[in-house]
């Protein structure tokens, strides 16, 4: 698209917005500061370095089988770099503990691991200015079974607690020398396939295991504990329910973590925000696309994500709300799979910035119910879309549909070769 184009369209679209008293360049402003947090597992499946021929358990499936995922650390560095080159802003990468990079150092167990196992990841990190956040990893291990840090048997409970323990330590490493705290990120698959009748002897275990785990007080990572409605082998009883956390987590101190794709399709995620920020330090958001189930679909532009976004802004809680992505599909290109999320979620942050708020609240203020319905309703149509162009033109980054021709080029020439 034309530079010229995308000026005069978003000139229009900044007039037609501040004649209803909204800046489009604070609104910009605000997206700028907004720091994604990209899931190092869409480019690979989740297979990570330990063995990454190895089956996945834990209830983690990644569908499909299209050519091209990377196979080393420096084919998922590469390909990452080519997203984020695609994606407007700066933004983060999440790593799971299962991408340990033991090349110099020796294998390690996870009740082993060390900072200096994500040294490379740190110095990669460094070099392309980019922050890291962290995850601890429950599933594809041989002791993971059906319950990790719930397990009755007190030494693969042990396991388990040393393993994200050290989790923490790696993540208060990464946010000592990155200047910025490092989310450390909690989530077990501790479940039942069927029936269970001892819910509150696993609950029991988990609580034990988590109050040993954060004994430790750190200054450089936070804490998050990601709850779940159910899981693949997991469909009758989850341990970590979001009730278990979310009372966790108002006792204690820690941040919960949304996952989208964990609720029942019926639930309004956004509706969880603003309970959430008056009980809760924070919040961390995995933003996902479930269809019928947790299948993590490359999120897309639609009403979830879009009141998720909104919600957001309507809270005033952008400092406090961190948004990560959380889907892994292995059914089409997977850089244009991070392109395509990490953008949508973006879009739909823009559209929150950009809305009437103000006025619609003085609206409902005067129960002008009529007029509030009105004007959400004719929000919809304003010219948003010229303002995202504009964000992306000044970002150095495709406008519009052009990134597809570079995805598409990046996998002639480079994942089409991996076989």
């Amino acid at each position: 698209m034309k530079k010229e184009l995308i000026e005069k369209a978003y000139e229009i679209a900044k007039e037609r917005y501040a004649a209803l008293g909204i800046d489009t360049e604070a609104a910009m402003d605000k997206l700028q500061k907004i720091q994604l947090s990209l899931h190092c597992w869409q480019a690979d499946d989740v297979r990570g370095f330990e063995n990454p021929d190895g089956e996945l358990t834990g209830g983690i499936q990644a569908t499909g089988n299209y050519p091209g995922r990377a196979r080393t650390i420096e084919e998922l560095q590469a390909d990452i770099l080519k997203a984020t080159s695609l994606i407007p802003g700066k933004h983060r990468l999440s790593l799971h503990a299962s991408y340990a990079d033991f090349r110099s150092t020796g294998v390690a167990d996870r009740d082993e691991l060390e900072p200096k196992h994500f040294e490379t990841w740190m110095q990669w990190a460094e070099e392309n200015g980019m922050k890291l956040d962290f995850n601890s990893t429950s599933f594809s291990h041989p002791k993971s079974g059906s319950l990790s840090l719930a397990n009755p048997d007190p030494e693969i409970r042990k396991f388990w607690v040393e393993h994200t323990k050290r989790c923490r330590a790696i993540a208060e490493e990464m946010g000592r020398r990155q200047g910025d705290p490092a989310i450390l990120n909690i989530w077990v698959h501790d479940g039942s396939k069927d029936m269970t009748v001892n819910r509150l002897k696993y609950r029991a275990l988990l609580k034990e295991s988590l109050d040993e785990i954060f004994e430790t007080k750190y200054e450089n990572m936070k804490d998050c504990i990601e709850a779940k409605l159910f899981g693949i082998g997991a469909e009758s009883y989850t341990v970590g329910s979001y009730d278990f956390y979310l009372g966790y987590g108002a006792k204690n101190g820690k941040i919960v973590t949304l996952d989208t794709g964990h609720f029942h399709l019926t639930e309004s995620i956004a509706d969880k925000v603003s309970s959430l920020l008056l009980f809760t330090p924070e919040i961390m958001l995995h933003v996902s696309r479930p269809i019928r189930w947790d299948s993590d679909h490359v999120v897309i532009m639609n009403d979830d994500t879009l009141d998720l976004a909104k919600e957001i802004v309507r809270c005033d809680a952008l400092d406090r709300v961190h948004i990560g992505l959380d889907y892994f599909d292995a059914s089409i290109n997977r850089i244009g799979a991070y392109v395509i999320g990490s953008r949508a979620t973006q879009k739909c942050l823009l559209q929150a910035l950009l809305e009437p708020l103000a006025t619609l609240r003085e609206y409902e203020a005067a129960d002008k119910g009529f007029e509030r319905l009105a004007l959400l309703e004719e929000s919809k149509n304003l010219p948003w879309n010229a303002v995202w162009d504009m964000f992306c033109l000044r970002n150095g980054v495709p406008v519009g549909e052009s990134f597809i021709a570079d995805i598409e080029q990046y996998e002639a020439e480079v994942t089409s070769k991996r076989v």
